[in-house]
């Protein structure tokens, strides 16, 4: 019997009203296991005005209370660790070791959230003037929107109403309804952390909800991860509707193999990041850029039989390297690609179409596929595939390869492995891509940097969590003050100055 997943509206599960559901599978058996109910304007409405009824009090409370809570969620996270992780994959398919590294990562930044009370803090100077000091403060906007891709189910929830909540902020998520039952799990915890009624709210939906969210004239700002074309028309639709917006988006990540890298070091890193979580991350490296003829030809040879030697299972075989994509649709999709680039000339290596796992043969499994000889016309090249498929592309120098890195639509990640500190500074320097990894293939920054990425990766002006994420979930109030002498003085009629 499938289960019915529910909305988290004002503190409660609460079953959908609306006639409009979707299949949530799991991705080990291609079963059905859940119906998820798809928001009405009715229920947008409700989780809204939950959240706009707990803005006040919670607003208002000191940063060192809403620390606590913090705190205490933080707590509940690692308590509750080995069933967040279980809840993950069964939805997902990543293997539990990958799920618990979602949960983790976005514990860290809860862990940032903690800081709060030093994070908020504004800017004083006394004497700006005779008599006058001049300060500022930062305030939360209001009630805030995230919307948030199936990928990582908990880590990207956490890295936007981590940081808007501890703000002061209150929250609308609407997670992806491919595997919505963690986050509706992460609002449960956030309650028995501590959190007020309606502080937190989860519903789920497609574009009508994400629509209902953007024009609600109560919500006043939308943070969104997905892929470029709907993270463009959130940030447009967003920005007509008046709210602040930040909009990540899709990726190609190359990595840079130079000659004089340490060639043991870069197999192993090729390994885990362009097939771990079977390639669907944003910051997996999906692009190898060997330079040289004999950097090629060895790495090659070095990772075309370790490639074949990664093990496929379901999500709970400790033993595997990774396990099945999000979906049936996703699993043909990247079929689709590895067909077009061969079509395109690529060269096809290692082949991972039409795997079947013993006993799962329903789920959707896509074995690891390589190819060489991938030119940057081919479209396949120009496209996110988002699945466990690396090509290389070969370059003649360090400049030719930035150069694919710099030229490319997508601008989120990009690595050089090197043992040359002065071609690694260069690199850093010139490249035009928001994070750089050196020796370090998948740079994502820790919870108190920022995460974001460049061109067709982002969209709007801000990056996820770190200080840039207190900056976007809050606004700034200036203060100019001066407390009279009793000494009536003379009025002026022009602007004042501080001299």
């Amino acid at each position: 019997m499938t289960r019915e997943i529910q909305h988290f509206i004002n503190g409660q599960a609460i079953s959908g009203k609306s006639s409009r559901e979707a299949d949530v599978f799991d991705p080990n058996t291609g079963v059905v296991q859940a119906r998820v109910p798809l928001a009405d304007d009715s229920e947008i409405a409700a989780a809204v005005t939950a959240a706009e009824a707990a803005f006040p009090a919670w607003s208002a409370m000191n940063p060192q209370r809403r620390a606590r809570v913090m705190f205490r969620f933080k707590a509940l996270l690692e308590e509750n660790m080995d069933e967040l992780a279980e809840m993950l994959s069964s939805e997902h398919g990543k293997v539990i070791a990958d799920s618990k590294g979602d949960v983790l990562r976005g514990m860290e930044v809860i862990e940032f959230a903690c800081g709060i009370p030093h994070l908020q803090k504004g800017e004083f100077t006394e004497g700006a003037g005779p008599g006058i000091d001049v300060y500022s403060m930062r305030q939360p906007l209001g009630v805030c929107v995230g919307i948030t891709p199936f990928n990582f189910p908990a880590m990207i929830p956490m890295w936007m109403f981590g940081v808007a909540i501890a703000c002061g902020n209150t929250f609308v998520l609407k997670p992806s309804e491919k595997d919505p039952s963690v986050p509706v799990r992460l609002a449960e915890l956030f309650m028995e952390a501590g959190a007020p009624a309606g502080v937190l709210n989860v519903i789920h939906g497609d574009k009508q909800a994400v629509d209902g969210l953007i024009a609600h004239p109560v919500v006043k700002a939308v943070s969104f991860v997905g892929s470029s074309d709907i993270a463009q028309y959130v940030s447009i639709s967003a920005a007509q509707n008046g709210k602040r917006v930040q909009a990540m988006a899709g990726a190609k990540n190359h990595g840079i193999i130079m000659p004089d890298a340490d060639m043991d070091q870069v197999v192993a890193d090729f390994l885990g990041s362009a097939f771990g979580s079977a390639g669907e991350r944003c910051m997996a490296l999906p692009v190898a850029v060997p330079v040289g003829k004999d950097t090629a030809e060895e790495f090659i040879s070095r990772i075309v039989p370790e490639i074949k030697k990664l093990r496929l299972g379901v999500s709970t075989d400790t033993e595997a390297h990774y396990g099945p994509v999000v979906s049936a649709e996703h699993k043909q999709r990247i079929e689709n690609y590895i067909d077009l680039c061969e079509q395109e000339g690529g060269k096809l290596l290692v082949d991972g179409r039409g795997f079947s796992l013993p006993g799962h043969e329903n789920g959707f499994f896509v074995g690891p596929s390589l190819f060489d000889h991938v030119t940057p016309k081919m479209k396949s090249y120009v496209d996110e595939i988002f699945g466990p498929v690396l090509q290389i592309v070969r370059a003649e120098s360090l400049e030719e390869a930035a150069a694919l890195a710099s030229n490319h639509q997508y601008g989120n990640g990009v690595a050089l492995f090197t043992r040359s500190g002065l071609a690694a500074r260069e690199f850093v320097s010139k490249v035009q891509v928001g994070m750089v990894g050196i020796n370090v293939p998948i740079p994502v920054p820790v919870s108190y940097h920022t995460f974001g990425g460049w061109k067709r990766s982002a969209f709007a002006d801000t990056n996820q969590h770190g200080p840039e994420g207190v900056r976007f979930w809050t606004k700034i109030k200036t203060v100019t003050s001066r407390w009279p002498s009793g000494t009536v003085e003379d009025q002026s009629f022009i602007i004042p100055t501080m001299g």
